[in-house]
C-alpha cells in the first residue's frame, strides 16, 4: 500500500521555475518507477517525465526535454520534478504516480497539484 501526497504547485509567471514533490507514505517504498502527467482542461492527460527508482534512468516527453528534471529522494521516499523555463502551455493539474512492479501499469496516483503559468 503506498500513498503519494503531491505538493509545490502555484501560480508563476512564463520563464519562471516551480519544483513539484511527491512523497510516499508506507511501510516500504521501492517502487519500480516514478512518473509524472499532467492534464489541462478539456485535454486528456499526457506523459510529462519518468525515472526508475533503482537505476535512475529518467524519460520526458519531448515538450519538456531540456527544462523538466525528474529526480528522486531514497532517503526521503520523494520524487521531484523540477521545472524551469515554464510556458504558458504548461498550465495544467499535475499528477505523479508510482509504478509498484514492472509487471504492472501506474497503480497508485497523488491526489493532483495545479500549475498556473501566466503570460
Amino acid at each position: 500500500q503506498v500513498q503519494l501526497v503531491q505538493s509545490g504547485g502555484g501560480l508563476v509567471q512564463a520563464g519562471g521555475s516551480l519544483r513539484l514533490s511527491c512523497a510516499a507514505s508506507g511501510r516500504t517504498f521501492s517502487p519500480y518507477g516514478v512518473g509524472w502527467f499532467r492534464q489541462a482542461p478539456g485535454k486528456e492527460r499526457e506523459f510529462v517525465a519518468r525515472i526508475n527508482w533503482s537505476g535512475g534512468f529518467t524519460w520526458y516527453a519531448d515538450s519538456v526535454k531540456g527544462r523538466f528534471t525528474v529526480s528522486r529522494d531514497n532517503a526521503k521516499n520523494t520524487g521531484y520534478l523540477q521545472m524551469n523555463s515554464l510556458k504558458p502551455e504548461d498550465t495544467a493539474v499535475y499528477y505523479c504516480a508510482v509504478q509498484e512492479r514492472a509487471t504492472v501499469n501506474y497503480n497508485y496516483w497523488g491526489q493532483g497539484t495545479q500549475v498556473t503559468v501566466s503570460s
